[in-house]
């Protein structure tokens, strides 16, 4: 059983999102899935199946601990897979089925993918729960409430750099994780800034996370009245990613870079 390891949202090994990515011919069981995820210990391992049609596959993802409905991340370095070392279709696009419905993942000629991944509707969340702002070193401008994660909107780029949660606290925090945001500094090139916190998903900080932009590009896209947008994510290995609103869709484009190839035996 092929495995490979890549770098999701960077130009540059070491860097990025690592995931793992396993091609399979038909289903594992669950419990041998999650046992792998555990065992590659990364934020996620992606899973997938070749279904009927040229372009056309089934992915599921895993944290070390769970299954998760999306992952952007993981979802881009399978697209890598399938597109440049395993399936190699002519086609410059494929469709994966997932249990957040159908995604889309695109190949352009200078070597970027982009996935194509439904929005994120949020509200305000006038009641919190207690934890999630006492988790957090400094108090947010606003709280809103997506479908799996808060997000917690700030002033600057250097309040989100400097945040230092309280992971135990957090992860109390009844959602999938907490995205904190600002807008980036003046002149940088950078529309908006971020870092995701999923202490409940097993995972403190995730270095990038895609899906977490389809909360993310429509708040920023309202907020500053274009819909192409540039996002740095602020971890400690960061990521870039270029990102449109197309309605109710959001893409999220990025880079990704192979780290290794290896066999499960």
């Amino acid at each position: 059983m092929r495995i490979y390891q890549l770098d999701a949202f960077t130009d540059h090994l070491f860097s990025g999102n690592p995931a793992a990515v396993v091609p399979l011919t038909e289903w594992l069981p669950d419990e041998q899935m999650q046992r792998i995820a555990a065992e590659n210990n990364l934020a996620e391992t992606a899973f997938y199946v070749k279904t009927e049609g040229e372009a056309n596959y089934h992915i599921r993802w895993f944290t070390p601990t769970l299954e998760v409905d999306l992952c952007g991340h993981a979802t881009l370095a399978t697209g890598y897979v399938v597109f440049f070392l395993e399936q190699k279709p002519e086609t410059d696009h494929i469709y994966f089925s997932s249990r957040s419905g159908p995604l889309k993942v695109c190949r352009s000629e200078d070597g970027w993918l982009t996935l194509d991944f439904p929005i994120d509707v949020v509200h305000k969340a006038n009641l919190q729960p207690p934890a999630l702002l006492a988790s957090l070193n400094e108090k947010p401008l606003a709280v809103y409430k997506g479908k799996t994660d808060y997000m917690l909107i700030y002033e600057s780029q250097a309040q989100i750099a400097a945040l230092e949660p309280d992971f135990r606290e957090m992860s109390t925090v009844p959602a999938r994780g907490v995205i904190v945001t600002a807008p980036g500094d003046a002149n940088s090139g950078i529309d908006f800034v971020s870092r995701f916190f999923g202490p409940q998903s097993g995972i403190d900080e995730d270095p990038v996370t895609g899906s977490a932009h389809t909360t993310l590009v429509p708040y920023w896209s309202e907020q500053l009245g274009k819909t192409d947008l540039t996002a740095l994510q602020l971890s400690k290995r960061g990521g870039y990613l270029r990102c449109k609103l197309n309605e109710a869709r959001v893409d999220i484009s990025g880079q990704v870079q192979l780290y290794l190839t290896g066999e499960i035996l």
